[in-house]
């Protein structure tokens, strides 16, 4: 092998080392945080790249439709939701009440269109039953959703058996949810035969399984060591 050759291939391997230490230098740089807002888990950036702001000319808007129930809380909270959404997002807000709709819409100074789907979601939150403080985790917090499912989509239940699951589901002056919502970081919404829950991907499926148990059948306090056990491997992987 000539000098030239061994230069040339002694090049190409320092040129690999350096997109190798780049790639691993921008895996650092958006590395997540974890933090938690009024209790619930989520991520934080930390050190990320700065996305270029995109905007729609003409402007982009959602709608998103109040239940008759949801109108007097809205009403109480309206200061508390118009501000964050105005003055922390730079949106447009107003409430329609023809057609008992929350209308969303971009402005001119609206610096990220992405700021219209956070502030969607954060509104939804509040109108499916999560306290404004819990909702506004989804305004702070990366990461996070809300799951809607179903207790029919775990078991076909009916009358009786339908009131006793969700009777399971709440326990004692709400104590099995609670429970439930602080070794899992989440909230959970019970509306009738609906359940919300919000939080990050892998604390709602903790939070998920739990109340399916409960729903199939399984005592409240199995449910509880199963949830003690998953949050303390959960801790010590952290």
């Amino acid at each position: 092998m000539s000098i030239d050759n061994v230069k040339g291939h002694d090049t190409n391997v320092g040129k690999k080392n350096e997109r190798k230490l780049s790639k691993k230098r921008v895996m650092s740089e958006s590395k997540m945080e974890v933090d938690n807002h009024n209790g619930i888990e989520g991520n934080v950036k930390t050190n990320a790249r700065v996305k270029r702001s995109r905007t729609v000319e003409g402007g982009e808007h959602r709608k998103i439709p109040v239940p008759a129930h949801r109108v007097t809380p809205l009403k109480d909270n309206w200061a508390k939701i118009f501000t964050p959404v105005v003055e922390h997002l730079f949106l447009q807000i107003r409430f329609n009440l023809k057609s008992r709709n929350i209308e969303l819409r971009t402005g001119p100074e609206t610096p990220d269109i992405s700021n219209l789907q956070k502030a969607a979601d954060f509104v939804r939150a509040f109108v499916v039953g999560f306290e404004v403080e819990d909702a506004l985790a989804l305004l702070r917090l990366d990461d996070l959703f809300v799951e809607t499912f179903q207790v029919q989509d775990v078991k076909p239940l009916k009358g009786d058996h339908l009131s006793r699951a969700i009777g399971r589901l709440a326990g004692k002056g709400g104590r099995t949810k609670f429970t439930i919502e602080n070794v899992t970081k989440t909230r959970i919404v019970l509306a009738d035969a609906k359940i919300h829950i919000l939080g990050s991907f892998q604390n709602i499926q903790l939070a998920r399984r739990a109340i399916c148990n409960l729903i199939l059948g399984s005592p409240p306090s199995k449910v509880y060591g199963q949830l003690r056990n998953v949050a303390c491997r959960v801790s010590e992987r952290y």
